[in-house]
């Protein structure tokens, strides 16, 4: 007497495979000898593994609904979890671990043709360049599309052909046993890589690639305000991908020289300005030949002490993508003579003496609180 595969599974005679395959996923969960040890459920599990065997196979499943009994006429003997017509292992590692096993289906081929990947270049740029912007002329090796076969890898008037090792499929199959029965692997096919295609008669230049490296010139257009470390993106400039696949992008990665006069900070220049001390009392002005406008007078106010700043508003280096610009901050330097002459050294006492207020003395922090060392000390630490 036939077996009542359906039976084993719980479902109806008319049901879809997908209630079938569903059917037998709840009960492997609760079957399998990993999860049950007990000696009849894995009797049980044998059992409804083959009735899955069996009702997945629209061949064996119409001679289940014609009365018969495929296994036994095919002479299988009933054991589809360990015998070698077991085809519902896919669905076995699917109910614990998600599809995890290349037996729950086959991927597609990748393709010969495939998108390339983005490129980086790095310029160097002095702060000028970085101030006005620049239209940079580099030199950049990378993949380009063949010009032989405009990309399609094949000699002359040849095609690609179907990949004759993997059948198309662009993964080779492999079945090797385990503690669970026979377990199948899927990898890249080693003779096309996955694409699925070969060719039989490859290009003479890019041997079948569909590009070769070139170098090659290109004008990068620079914007103004740009700095150190920032990068522009140049579309459909990088590498061609394998069968002339569509180009990736091209970065340019600023690099950006130090100045002579000027450090930079955000949109800021700051430099420093040595002022005698004669000129620091008695006020003066100075030229500085800034970046973008020129030269600029800059004024020293009378009685200007050491460590104290001079902005120009505006002055500075221009926001990226903004009208604006930053600040020139000038760095007053009061410089002492170190030597004096006899006639300098009479001056001075004589100065001295119309200052009889001056006078040398230790200040107290209480009194620098607001100003003076104590207070630029205080602001160092506090990073203002």
């Amino acid at each position: 007497m036939a077996r009542d595969y359906y039976g084993l599974l719980g479902v109806a005679k008319n049901a879809t495979d997908q209630e079938i395959k569903r059917a037998y996923r709840k009960l492997a969960r609760e079957l399998h000898p990993d999860v049950n040890p007990d000696e009849a459920a894995q009797a049980r599990f044998k059992e409804v593994s083959s009735a899955y065997e069996v009702l997945s196979d629209p061949e064996k499943r119409r001679i289940v609904d014609m009365g018969g009994d495929p296994l036994e006429s095919g002479g299988a003997g009933g054991g589809g979890f360990n015998g070698a017509g077991f085809g519902g292992l896919g669905d076995v590692f699917e109910a614990f671990f998600g599809g995890m096993s290349g037996a729950g289906g086959a991927r597609k081929p990748r393709g010969r043709v495939q998108p390339g990947a983005d490129s980086l270049i790095r310029a160097r740029l002095s702060l000028a360049e970085c101030a006005v912007g620049v239209t940079k002329h580099l030199t950049v090796d990378t993949a380009v599309l063949c010009d032989i076969c405009q990309g399609s890898g094949a000699n002359g008037s040849s095609k690609p052909v179907r990949c004759e090792t993997c059948g198309g499929a662009g993964e080779v199959q492999s079945v090797q046993r385990s503690f669970l029965g026979q377990v199948l692997t899927s990898r890249p096919c080693p003779t096309c890589r996955g694409a699925g295609e070969t060719v039989a008669d490859p290009c003479r230049k890019c041997g079948g690639d569909g590009r070769v490296r070139a170098r090659r010139e290109i004008a990068a257009p620079i914007p103004a305000g740009v700095a150190n470390g920032m990068r522009v993106r140049l579309a459909a400039q990088g590498e061609v991908g394998p069968g002339g696949g569509h180009a990736g992008d091209l970065y340019v990665e600023v690099v950006e020289q130090p100045h002579d006069v000027f450090v930079r900070d955000g949109d800021d220049l700051h430099c420093t300005i040595r002022v005698p001390m004669v000129d620091a009392a008695l006020g003066t002005t100075v030229v500085i030949d800034t970046i973008l406008d020129g030269p600029t007078e800059l004024s020293i106010p009378a009685g200007t002490q050491p460590g104290e700043v001079s902005v120009l508003r505006g002055h500075g280096m221009p926001r990226l993508r903004s009208g604006a610009r930053g600040d020139l901050v000038a760095h007053l330097d009061i410089v002492v003579p170190a030597k004096l002459d006899t006639k300098q050294t009479d001056v001075l006492r004589k100065y001295k003496g119309m200052r009889d207020r001056d006078r040398v003395e230790v200040v107290t922090a209480q009194s620098e609180h607001t100003s003076g060392l104590f207070a630029r000390l205080r602001a160092s630490f506090s990073g203002r």
